[in-house]
């Protein structure tokens, strides 16, 4: 039957037994030996069922035996022995003994792998068997010297480890002391020992070069046997050492401050791959920026409008990084403020009404600058237009801008751009050019005025309305008047009675509030006349009916006091004329609790005027005075009001 190959790692024996001293037919057993080293006394091999007499075992071996050189074979055997190399035989003690017999055979094995066979034959009796192959070390014996060491690889662990780790492949040789290990920098002649007195016996060596800037460094490895003979040098392997050395700090920083951002150069650095870059406001508040494999960065999202400052650092293919600029050398920029967006314009009689945003990020806008001319580009190195700016935060939370641009001649086309100024004076780019042609006459009316609503007060009937901001807004015409029938409806049938400035939306009108409904309504007029009333026909009206707080008393004719009662500002004066005869005056107040005119004086004043310091303000208020005779009695009462507004 057939049986499977045994397979021994090497320089173990493959050891095959054999019911036979000829070798013949399949082995009994087959296995391995780390030595050939048996003795079966009387019996057979121990593991394997063999007869005691006339049995064999065939030991066989393949190793590489490196550089080869002088050995000894030794051979100790009770009965028969052969010993061949690569299949010649060397030894020969084939013979049934009863004792043990030695052979030792000294030769030389050439270089490389070679095969080895034992064959043993038990014949009758006792039987035992010894096989040893040894080099011969001795310096006056061994002359060869051992191979080169292969598999030599070297290399650091990072680019900025110090230290450099050497392998290599195990020799095959025998006698092998141990290895030495050499250094030099690469382009040299000069080797230096870096493994020490005594060979290394593993097959790895750490060193750490002088050098730590990544310089190359070739190493080699030389194989020492027992004689003392050493081989040539292995295949060199070329390391780059651990590089720990920063680049300098870059110099000549730069930094430019343009509508796309901040623009950073610098002068490149001797070894350095890529450079960092960082911003702070004030040397403090640093921000990381990204790198630049180049000497120059363009820092896009850099606020607008502060000034900063900018650091650069310098990195080397080790990741080593330089000192960032020194707050001496660092420059400084401003980025400047974006350009105006969105700009509008509408033509007006001889000029143009403007309109316009600017950026969330846009920066701190302090001021604008408007330029117009007859061609394009528009020439923004001049005199700004006159144009009074106003600001209305919309219903969205967007600030919008405009102004009104007058004074130009009439129908001709002018182009307008936008420019920021921030608090320092400094300027942005000027916004798109917008083109418009002025009117030579405006007849388009302003809105129709809008959430026009009153109430009726102690001290008048207080209006109220939405406020127009049109451009070219010069005021609001307020009319007066009653309601009329108009059909099936009611009409205010009105006449101007006031007239308000385009901010001013809202008045009081402080008449006597003696209970008649009123009715109002309200015009907006620009400032070439246009009407939203006139052009329409029509506009929102309110009714309103007022409280009566006139007295219940009637005041009677014939008086000789003449009366003018008026709000001072402060309180309520009176004053009237010199009446003959008279020793003084009587002052008196309607009170509507009582339901007649109460007195407020005392005694007669002698003076023609007086002020009533506890009249109070939000009504309106109803007076008599009468003159006072030496007699003591007064004469008719003349009688007059006045409303004291909050």
């Amino acid at each position: 039957a057939a049986h499977a190959a045994t397979t021994c790692s090497t320089g173990v024996w493959v050891a095959s037994y054999y019911a036979n001293t000829t070798f013949k037919g399949t082995p009994k057993k087959t296995t391995c030996d780390t030595s050939i080293n048996e003795n079966y006394g009387t019996g057979d091999p121990t593991g394997v069922t063999l007869p005691k007499d006339n049995f064999g075992v065939r030991w066989n071996l393949t190793r590489d035996f490196g550089s080869g050189g002088p050995f000894t074979f030794t051979a100790a055997t009770r009965d028969g022995i052969r010993v061949y190399l690569d299949g010649t035989r060397k030894i020969d003690l084939w013979k049934d003994v009863t004792t043990t017999r030695t052979k030792t055979l000294n030769l030389t094995i050439p270089k490389g792998k070679h095969t080895l066979r034992v064959d043993y034959a038990a014949f009758k009796g006792s039987a035992n068997v010894k096989f040893t192959y040894t080099p011969r070390t001795t310096a006056s014996v061994d002359k060869t010297k051992p191979l080169a060491p292969t598999g030599l690889k070297g290399g650091v662990g990072c680019t900025t480890c110090l230290t450099v780790r050497i392998t290599w492949t195990k020799s095959a040789e025998m006698d092998l002391v141990g290895y030495r290990v050499y250094r030099r920098p690469t382009g040299t002649s000069s080797w230096t020992a870096v493994s020490g007195s005594a060979p290394v016996t593993a097959t790895a060596r750490s060193d750490t070069p002088p050098a730590r800037n990544g310089e190359l460094y070739d190493y080699a490895v030389t194989a020492v046997d027992k004689a003392g003979n050493a081989s040539a040098m292995s295949v060199l392997s070329r390391v780059v050492s651990g590089d720990v050395t920063a680049p300098a700090t870059p110099t000549g920083v730069t930094a430019t401050g343009e509508d796309a951002g901040v623009t950073v150069t610098w002068q490149p650095v001797p070894g350095a791959v890529r450079y960092t870059v960082k911003r702070a406001l004030d040397h403090q508040k640093e921000t990381h920026l990204g790198t630049s494999a180049s000497t120059t960065f363009l820092d896009t999202k850099v606020p607008r409008t502060e000034r900063w400052t900018y650091y650069v650092a310098a990195v080397d293919a080790a990741g080593n990084t330089s000192g960032y600029t020194l707050n001496a050398d660092a420059p400084t920029a401003v980025r400047p403020l974006a350009a105006p967006i969105t700009v509008t314009a509408t033509p007006t009689v001889g000029g143009a009404d403007l309109t316009w945003f600017v950026p969330a990020d846009g920066g701190n806008y302090f001021d604008f600058e408007v330029h117009h001319s007859t061609s394009l580009p528009v020439d923004t190195s001049g005199t700004p237009a006159r144009c009074y700016i106003t600001r209305t935060r919309l219903a969205d939370g967007r600030m919008q801008y405009a102004c009104s641009n007058s004074g130009l001649p009439k129908g001709a086309t002018y182009h307008y751009t936008i420019t920021g100024v921030d608090q320092a004076g400094r300027r942005s780019a000027p916004s798109s050019p917008v083109t418009v042609t002025t009117l030579t006459r405006d007849f388009v009316p302003p809105a129709a005025v809008t959430g026009l609503a009153s109430s009726a007060t102690e001290y008048g009937v207080l209006l109220e309305w939405d406020m127009n901001r049109e451009p070219d807004m010069d005021e609001y015409v307020v009319y007066r008047g009653k309601m009329v029938a108009d059909g099936d409806h009611q009409v205010c049938s009105g006449e101007v009675f006031a007239e308000r400035n385009w901010d001013r939306p809202g008045l009081i009108d402080d008449q006597l509030p003696d209970g008649e409904e009123i009715c109002y309504f309200v015009d907006a007029v620009d400032r070439y006349g246009n009407s939203s009333y006139e052009s329409t026909g029509r506009a929102v009206t309110v009714s309103v009916t007022e409280p009566d707080l006139r007295p219940t008393v009637d005041t009677p004719s014939g008086s000789p006091v003449q009366l003018n009662a008026f709000d001072s500002g402060t309180n309520a004066r009176l004053v009237w004329g010199q009446v003959v005869d008279a020793v003084g005056y009587r002052v008196y107040r309607w009170d509507r609790n009582t339901g007649r005119y109460e007195s407020l004086t005392a005694e007669p004043v002698t003076a023609t005027a007086w002020t009533d310091t506890a009249a109070s303000r939000g009504t309106t208020h109803f007076y008599w005075v009468r003159a006072v005779y030496a007699d003591g009695t007064e004469s008719l009462p003349d009688g007059d009001y006045t409303i004291l507004a909050p």
